[in-house]
C-alpha cells in the first residue's frame, strides 16, 4: 500500500510553471512510494465528481505517474486544466446532487441578490472516496482561500502560490510572475518601433486588479511610467509628464503601463459581465479610458495595447521553472513530514514554508512609500541595498 495518496489540483487563472509543480510532486512522490492523483478543473473536480459514474471519474480524476508527467513541464498552462470554482459559494448544484440539502446563503451586489450553496460536504465526501491523505492546491488568493477552509475542516492541505499578479500574502514571489514580466518587457520593446514610427503615446494594460506588482516591475525594467491600484494619480499631472516624455524623446513618443485596477482621482472603474465564483467581474479597459482622456486634452494620438492574457501564455522562463520545481519538492517534503496548513514561499529571499494566508486579509499590496515614486509616477529606484532579490518583503 502506498505511503501517502496525494490529490493535486490547479485553480484560477493559468500561469507558466504549473506543470513543473505537478511533475515534481509526482516524480518525488514516486521515489517515496506515494500515489499522486490529478484532480482536473480545480475545485470543480471535487464538487462535480460523481464517484459512482465512470464517465465522471474519467473527466475529473487522472492518476499521475512518471510516464504521463515526463514532458509536461516543457509547456505552459496546466495540463490538469483549471476553473474558477468556489465550493463554499456555488451558484448551482450539480445535477446528480439535486434533491440533497446543502447550506445556502444570499449575497447582494449591485442590487442583484444571488443564492449560493456550500458544497463542502461533497468535497469532503469525494476526498474520502478517493482515499486521499493530502491535497496539494496550486493557486492564487481565491484558490488558496478555499484550501485554508479545508485545512480548518481537518483535511491535510499543502499550498503552492501562483499568480502573475504576485499578490499572495506570505511570499515575495508567486509562480508566473517572472514570465509575465519577461513577456511584458518583450512586447513593449517590440512595440516601441510602431509607437515611435507614428510618434504617438503608447499605453499598455496588464493584469493587477488589486495589486500593482506586474505594472510596477514592468515599468522598472523598461524605464517607463506606470499607474497602480494602490495610488490614485492626478490625471492632469500624468498627462503633463507623458507630454514631457514625448517631447524629450528624440523619436517623439512615450510609453506608460497601467494595472487593470489603476485609477486616477475622480475615475470610477466600470465593471461588466457576470461575477465569477469569487465575486470578481471584468473591469473596463483603463487603457482605453486613459486614451480617451489624453485625446480630449491634447492633440496627441495614442496606441493602446492590452497585454493581459499574452503575459500568462507560453512556456515558463528560467526563474519560474526553478521556483515552480522547488515549490513542488517543498510541498512533497511537507507531505512526507505529515505537516498541513502550510504554503511554499520565498521570504527574505529564501525558500521557506509559511501558514496558508488568512483569506480575510486579502491580496498583498505594493508598499507605495518604498516602491512607488508618487511625484514621477514610476518605480522607486533608490535604497535597494539589503533587499531580497525581488525587491520586496513578504
Amino acid at each position: 500500500m502506498a505511503k501517502k495518496r496525494i490529490g493535486i489540483l490547479t485553480g484560477g487563472g493559468d500561469v507558466p510553471g504549473l506543470n513543473s509543480v505537478i511533475k515534481e510532486v509526482t516524480y518525488r512522490g514516486s521515489e517515496y512510494d506515494c500515489e499522486v492523483v490529478g484532480i482536473r478543473r480545480g475545485w470543480e473536480g471535487l464538487t462535480h465528481l460523481n464517484l459512482e459514474d465512470p464517465a465522471s471519474r474519467a473527466r475529473y480524476v487522472l492518476p499521475l505517474d512518471r510516464a504521463n508527467t515526463r514532458t509536461v513541464d516543457r509547456t505552459g498552462g496546466t495540463f490538469l486544466h483549471t476553473s474558477r470554482t468556489n465550493p463554499a459559494k456555488m451558484k448551482a448544484i450539480p445535477e446528480f446532487l439535486k434533491g440533497q440539502t446543502f447550506t445556502s446563503s444570499e449575497s447582494t451586489k449591485d442590487g442583484v441578490t444571488t443564492t449560493v450553496y456550500d458544497l463542502s460536504p461533497q468535497v469532503l465526501k469525494n476526498i474520502a472516496g478517493l482515499q486521499l491523505d493530502y491535497i496539494v492546491a496550486i493557486g492564487g488568493d481565491d484558490t488558496l482561500s478555499y484550501a485554508a477552509k479545508l485545512h480548518e475542516k481537518g483535511v491535510s492541505v499543502v499550498a503552492v502560490p501562483k499568480t502573475m499578479d504576485n499578490d499572495v500574502r506570505g511570499t515575495e514571489y508567486c509562480i508566473g510572475f517572472s514570465t509575465a514580466i519577461s513577456r511584458a518587457t518583450d512586447a513593449i520593446t517590440r512595440q516601441r518601433t510602431t509607437v515611435g514610427s507614428h510618434e504617438r503615446m503608447g499605453i499598455f494594460r496588464v493584469f493587477g486588479r488589486d495589486a500593482g506588482y506586474t505594472a510596477l516591475y514592468t515599468a522598472y525594467v523598461t524605464s517607463i511610467r506606470c499607474c497602480i491600484p494602490e495610488y490614485d494619480v492626478d490625471l492632469d499631472k500624468l498627462i503633463d509628464l507623458l507630454i514631457a516624455d514625448k517631447k524629450n524623446n528624440p523619436s517623439n513618443y512615450c510609453l506608460v503601463v497601467l494595472s487593470e485596477g489603476a485609477k486616477w482621482v475622480g475615475y470610477v472603474p466600470q465593471e461588466y459581465g457576470l461575477p465569477d465564483a469569487f465575486g470578481h467581474r471584468h473591469k473596463q479597459n483603463v487603457g482605453e479610458s486613459l486614451s480617451e482622456e489624453i485625446q480630449k486634452r491634447t492633440k496627441d494620438e495614442t496606441i493602446v495595447s492590452d497585454l493581459t492574457y499574452d503575459l500568462r501564455s507560453g512556456a515558463p522562463d528560467f526563474v519560474d521553472k526553478l521556483v515552480a520545481s522547488t515549490f513542488g519538492t517543498m510541498a512533497l517534503d511537507c507531505v512526507l513530514e505529515g505537516k498541513s496548513g502550510l504554503m511554499a514561499a520565498i521570504s527574505q529571499g529564501c525558500f521557506t514554508m509559511v501558514a496558508i494566508p488568512d483569506p480575510k486579509l486579502g491580496p498583498r499590496k505594493v508598499d507605495v512609500a518604498s516602491m512607488y515614486n508618487t511625484e514621477r509616477y514610476r518605480p522607486s529606484y533608490a535604497n535597494k541595498i539589503g533587499l531580497p532579490i525581488f525587491l520586496t518583503r513578504a
